[in-house]
């Protein structure tokens, strides 16, 4: 399959001006050229282009909006002058596996000032002693060179899309560091719970034991106290008083002395 059917099967009823995002990799490109990706993208913001024997880069088109460019395992040698004419919104450019053998085929890029990440990973370039301090050098707004910043710390992730310069302001704080700050803020939080849900129930405690089963205890006490009085009360006579004398127990003697 060609280019310009994988680009009909894409587009499918799309007009090009809704297309965001543009994946057609894997296809053949005719004579090593970009064929039907014209200006009509003019909201194109991906565009990736994977292993398509791309020889050449002159007939991309001006795309103002397009910030990530995949054009790995082609082979392209040098042209990269256009990308800086018609990509000006360029932030992530990933050349790997093409054919870029000297730092100088690489100094067009210098016109892409937002150009935040690059990937020239299995070019030959790569082989040179000072391939990477040249270009950190070269390209002093570049945050991420073949997933790596200017201190060998890795992006956010396998690519180093990163936009901004604050995403690595922190350097190479390592992430175990961060998840032990969060645990030592979760563990602070939950003592904290428990010293307020500890008092609250040390109150309730001493309230119910005041005001509840103590209280409820000592009143059914008192209760049994005042029933046993009673029963006292009535079965023997008071303090100082005779009992007086029932006249079936006069009877009742009357009869023992007969």
């Amino acid at each position: 399959m060609d280019l310009n059917q994988k680009l009909s099967l894409e587009l499918q009823q799309r007009s090009p001006k809704d297309v965001q995002e543009l994946v057609l990799d894997n296809c053949r490109a005719v004579d090593g050229r970009i064929e039907g990706i014209t200006e009509e993208f003019c909201n194109l913001e991906t565009l990736s282009l994977i292993n398509v024997r791309l020889t050449t880069l002159e007939d991309i088109p001006k795309l103002d909006k397009l910030k990530k460019l995949e054009l790995s395992d082609n082979r392209i040698s040098g042209g990269l002058e256009v990308l800086a004419e018609r990509l000006k919104s360029l932030k992530h450019l990933h050349l790997s596996g093409n054919k870029f053998k000297d730092i100088s085929t690489l100094e067009p890029l210098k016109n892409l000032p937002q150009l935040k990440s690059l990937d020239l990973f299995n070019c030959e370039v790569t082989n040179l002693a000072d391939y990477r301090e040249s270009i950190f050098k070269l390209l002093p707004n570049l945050t991420y060179l073949d997933g790596f910043d200017i201190d060998d710390c890795e992006g956010s992730d396998s690519e180093g899309e990163v936009d901004g310069p604050d995403d690595d302001d922190e350097g190479c704080e390592s992430e175990d560091f961060e998840d032990e700050e969060e645990d030592e803020e979760d563990i602070v939080a939950v003592e904290d719970y428990d010293e307020d849900d500890d008092s609250g129930d040390d109150e309730s405690l001493q309230d119910g034991h005041v005001n509840g089963d103590v209280d409820s205890d000592e009143d059914v006490d008192d209760e049994e106290d005042d029933e046993d009085d009673e029963a006292d009360e009535g079965s023997s006579p008071a303090k100082g008083e005779k009992r007086k004398r029932d006249p079936e127990d006069d009877e009742e003697d009357d009869l023992d002395d007969d």
